[in-house]
């Protein structure tokens, strides 16, 4: 497979959002383009999240795209468990595999962050460890950012997951010196490449913008860049 796969450093960070921003820019760079976002909870059959992935991509294949949808708001293998079912971790490999098509890009988009329970053993890290995509880490910049970022890179690199580089996303208008200045402090300290930072956009669509559309997803998708530059302030060497 060729493609991406849209990881977090926790809830809420923007994951779908810039999934979709990444879509709709490898569409705009003459890419064929598919996605999947292999499991969904809080959803009754549509996810919503899935119907913005299957937008930006142009692709209406909405039960392949998320083959596993769960009611529960709550971690996949609790989700499942309450709806009297289990996921597997090869199943859903299996399921973002046949998403894969000749000459096409797969972003995958996980749950969660690298660490969230997939199954009722593995997590996240382990379904992109099955996969082999390069990661990009989508950042939410607030009081934090630093932090779980730094954790989140941590984690990626202990495991030898292969990481494209990290998006910040402003999912609130900047304010306060914590968010005025993180963006640089990570520049310094996570020694992959800081790829965008997607300016807050308030009522909430996935519009491109040009520091998404500065950056070769093409070329990221298709291998380029797949190790991580172990910098020293996160994989001592």
């Amino acid at each position: 497979m060729r493609g991406l796969f849209i990881t977090a450093t926790d809830t809420g960070a923007g994951k779908t959002f810039v999934a979709a921003i990444i879509a709709r820019t490898l569409r705009e760079q003459g890419a064929r383009v598919r996605v999947c976002k292999p499991v969904a909870t809080g959803a009754e059959e549509l996810s919503e999240d899935t119907r913005i992935l299957a937008e930006a991509a142009g692709d209406g294949a909405y039960a392949a795209i998320t083959p596993f949808v769960f009611a529960a708001p709550a971690a996949p293998p609790v989700a499942a468990r309450l709806a009297g079912s289990a996921l597997r971790l090869d199943a859903l490999a299996d399921a973002v595999r046949r998403r894969a098509a000749p000459r096409a890009l797969l972003v995958v988009e996980g749950v969660g962050g690298l660490l969230c329970p997939l199954t009722e053993r593995e997590t996240v890290a382990d379904l992109a460890a099955a996969l082999g995509l390069p990661l990009v880490v989508v950042a939410r910049r607030s009081l934090g950012t630093l932090n779980h970022t730094l954790l989140t890179l941590e984690v990626a690199f202990s495991r030898r997951l292969p990481v494209a580089g990290v998006v910040v996303n402003e999912t609130t208008p900047v304010q306060g010196p914590a968010e005025e200045t993180n963006v640089e402090e990570l520049r310094r300290r996570i020694g992959v490449p800081l790829l965008a930072v997607v300016p807050h956009q308030p009522d909430g669509v996935p519009r491109l913008c040009p520091e998404t559309s500065a950056v070769d997803w093409r070329r990221l998708a298709e291998g380029g860049d797949r190790e991580p530059n172990r910098g020293a302030a996160v994989y001592p060497s």
